[in-house]
Order: structure tokens, then C-alpha cells, then sequence
């Protein structure tokens, strides 16, 4: 984000009523469920709201039975749809050059890519971070222990929520083979600084391989790859307003060559194994058009990776003030941060550090019955607990045992989080 822009603007700036209501427009089920259940969906870090027109064009290019490797017209339309898919990877991320990786999950890619590293470039350890989601950890865990490489883990930072930039450089030298690290917390929020992490450890070995798990923060804020120049990074559309069954992932040109699984005719670059689904690269360009048009309401540029800048932003500052007036109310709602009975966990001062997502636990009752009560009042939230794959290590690192995981999305209004205050005091009240 423009730095002059998110300082003038520390708790952010929302939408107005009118773009609102046009913003909402475009999703499906913002205010209500599939069988039309009014409720508020906060739980957009275990997902995300399908743009209308991704779910369209998904099914519109998914029935097409043509094989894109034939040359037909409706196998070259088919092309082109794949070809400017990629094209829009490289506009979210900034990229040039390289190889996009499209797969079943950007789980199974980050792997993948691990492995290629892993098994390739020469080096005595590998540096992760406590926070890491399973499927980077565990991707680094298991190569770390199978080519007997020494596993380094960063801890994080309980003020933050994050991991400190010092803390992750400190464990990089030069028989480090890969450092492997996530752009934001999908427990906390906080954002990596991953310019300086980039810098720095490149400073220490400036051939390190680099890799990025951007699937939590992708939809909430500005990457770019001219300024943090990774070798690769992954995205998932369904957490990004598209569809599941898609991971995406870019890696550099010397990364891409690395030996991996492919068919031997194959370019030594490409990384498919079979055919990608054309719907997978639609949906793509959809979401991208999306966070365009939003752009263009705020700025005044043909360039797509402008507008889509402009959009990314004004997402990331409607966002803030959500989160602003979760921790600190509005005219109409009392804050979380003053709530009796109600807790906000990993509470960094700076919402220029975080992410949407919000950590919370009530006096009286625990995080699983809290869920309970929230679907009771229609209101979908997550716990995350420590007997959990997939928060066990993280919240251990904080201290923690569990908390509500509260992750609305700029697809929400100011009156949609004063209703979640309400209902929040409320069952901090009749908690028993």
C-alpha cells in the first residue's frame, strides 16, 4: 500500500454507502445463507464470499468439453482463457517471467515446491516459522528430516502476533538451502514484513531460495514481487472471492527449472501434470477484473495492474476500519477492547500490521460454546484450539489455548460488524 496513503489513514477508510451496497451486490450469500437464513458470515479465513461472476464463469468454461491441446477455434479460445489467467497471476503478484503452477490445492503446491528446493539445492538447514500453515511446516518438516537437513524455526512475537524480522534473519547463513515463510497469520492477522525479511536474508546469502505462503493475506492486501523478489508463492482462489478446487502458485525462472514431477516431453519449466482445467484461469481473471473495477473508483488509470493496486488498497483500508471499530466501536456499538467479559487476544496497537482477523475468547464461557452461542444469533465464526492441526503449534507459541476466530471481509459493512458487537455483548452477558 501507498505509505502516504495508509498513514494519513491509521484506522482506515471505509467504503461509502453507495459503493457498499455495489460491492455487496456482486457476492453471494453476504447477508444471507443458501436457503436464505439471514445470518453474518465472519469465518472468510476458512474461505472467503464467491464473486457471482466467478461462480458464472466457472460454470459457463467448466461445461465446455474441448480439450485445450487440439487446434480448433474452441481449443484456442480455451488457450487464450488459460494465457490470460497467467497473465493475471503476474498482475496480483507483480511477477515477470516465470512459471505458473496451477493445481488441486495450493496446499499440494507449496509441497511440491518445497521438495524441488529441498531436494536440489545444496545446504545443512531450512528456516521456517512457527506460524506457518500445516502444509508449509509439514512440507519442511518432512524434507528437513528425510534428507537429514537441520530444521530452524522462528518463534513468534505474543506483542505482535507476528515473527519479528531479527528473530527469522538470525537463523539464515550461508548452508542455509531454504527459507520458507508466510506473508500474514491466519491466526492473528499480523503481516510479515516481507521487504525486509527478503533484503535481509538475501544480504546473508544472496542466492537463498525464498519461498512465500501468500494464501491467507493475498485477498486483503498488496504483494509485490519487484520488491520482494521470491522464488515462489502461492494463492488460493476460493479464499481470494473465487472457487475451491484451484491453487495457484508462481515460481521464478531458476526455481521452475529445478527437477520435479513432470512428463519428459515436457519443457523443463512446466510443471502441470495433465491438463489444468481452463475454469481454473477464468475465475482467475474474474477475480482480478473485480478488485479492477473497484479500482477505478478511485483511480484514474488503463494500466490493469494500476487499477488493480488501487483496488487491492481500498480494500486493505476498508478492511482497517472494520477492524477499527471491532476493537474500538462506532457511534452505535461499544469495541471488543472495552467489552466486560470479553477478551482480544494478540491486540497490536498498529492496524497497519494486521489483516482482518481478530482473536477473541470470553471470561465465562470457552471458545467451542462461544461458536455455539454466535450460531445461535445467526452468526458464523470459527474457534481455533489447540487440539487442532492447524492451530495447535500457533497458539501454543502465543500461550494460548484457544480463541474465537472472527474474519469478516471488505464485503461487510459498518452496520454488519455493529450487529456482531451487539451480538457479542450479549452472550458476554448471559454467559454463565
Amino acid at each position: 500500500m501507498d505509505s502516504k496513503l495508509s498513514s494519513s489513514h491509521p484506522n482506515g477508510l471505509a467504503f461509502s454507502d453507495a459503493l457498499m451496497r455495489e460491492v455487496k451486490s456482486r457476492f453471494l450469500q453476504v447477508d444471507h445463507d443458501h436457503h436464505g437464513r439471514e445470518r453474518l458470515y465472519f469465518d472468510n479465513a476458512g474461505g472467503s464470499f464467491r464473486l457471482k461472476a466467478a461462480a458464472e464463469r466457472f460454470a459457463q468454461v467448466d461445461a465446455i468439453p474441448d480439450n485445450t491441446e487440439r487446434i480448433h477455434a474452441t481449443a484456442v479460445e480455451l488457450q487464450q482463457i488459460q494465457a490470460r489467467g497467467c497473465a493475471d497471476l503476474r498482475t496480483i503478484l507483480n511477477a515477470t517471467g516465470g512459471s505458473v503452477y496451477a493445481s488441486l490445492t495450493a496446499s499440494g503446491a507449496m509441497f511440491d515446491m518445497v521438495r524441488a528446493v529441498a531436494e536440489n539445492v545444496p545446504g545443512t538447514n531450512m528456516v521456517t516459522t512457527v506460524l506457518e500453515h500445516p502444509s508449509a511446516f509439514d512440507a519442511m518438516s518432512l524434507y528437513a528430516q528425510r534428507l537429514g537437513r537441520e530444521l530452524r524455526v522462528a518463534k513468534s512475537n505474543p506483542v505482535t502476533g507476528g515473527v519479528d524480522v531479527d528473530e527469522i534473519v538470525r537463523l539464515v547463513d550461508k548452508d542455509t538451502c531454504l527459507l520458507n515463510v508466510i506473508h500474514a497469520s491466519n491466526i492473528s492477522g499480523a503481516k510479515l514484513d516481507m521487504e525486509a525479511i527478503v533484503r535481509r536474508a538475501r544480504e546473508i546469502k544472496p542466492d537463498l531460495y525464498i519461498l512465500v505462503d501468500a494464501v491467507q493475506h493475498a485477498p486483503h492486501g498488496l504483494i509485490d514481487l519487484q520488491k520482494t523478489p521470491v522464488d515462489g508463492i502461492n494463492l488460493a482462489p476460493y479464499k481470494f472471492f473465487g472457487c475451491r478446487g484451484s491453487g495457484l502458485s508462481w515460481m521464478s525462472d531458476r526455481a521452475a527449472v529445478l527437477p520435479h514431477h513432470k512428463l519428459a516431453g515436457k519443457k523443463p519449466d512446466y510443471w502441470d501434470l495433465g491438463s489444468a482445467s481452463p475454469w481454473q484461469f477464468a475465475v482467475l481473471t474474474e477475480i482480478v477484473d473485480y478488485v479492477c473495477w473497484l479500482g477505478s473508483h478511485f483511480a484514474d488509470a488503463a494500466d490493469r495492474r494500476e487499477l488493480f493496486v488501487a483496488g487491492i488498497t481500498h480494500i486493505e483500508l476498508h478492511e482497517r476500519a472494520l477492524l477499527a471499530a471491532l476493537l474500538d466501536g462506532t457511534a452505535n456499538a461499544a469495541g471488543m477492547r472495552r467489552m466486560e467479559g470479553v477478551n482480544v487476544f494478540l491486540d497490536y496497537e498498529d492496524l497497519s500490521k494486521r489483516d482482518l482477523i481478530l482473536g477473541i475468547g470470553f471470561d465465562r464461557i470457552d471458545c467451542t460454546q462461544a461458536v455455539v452461542e454466535y450460531a445461535k444469533r445467526g452468526v458464523t465464526v470459527y474457534e481455533r484450539v489447540a487440539s487442532s492441526i492447524y492451530s495447535k503449534r500457533m497458539l501454543e507459541s502465543f500461550g494460548l489455548t484457544g480463541t474465537v476466530r472472527v474474519s469478516p471481509l471488505h464485503c461487510h459493512s459498518m452496520a454488519d460488524i455493529e450487529k456482531f458487537l451487539r451480538i457479542t455483548r450479549e452472550i458476554a452477558r448471559n454467559a454463565q
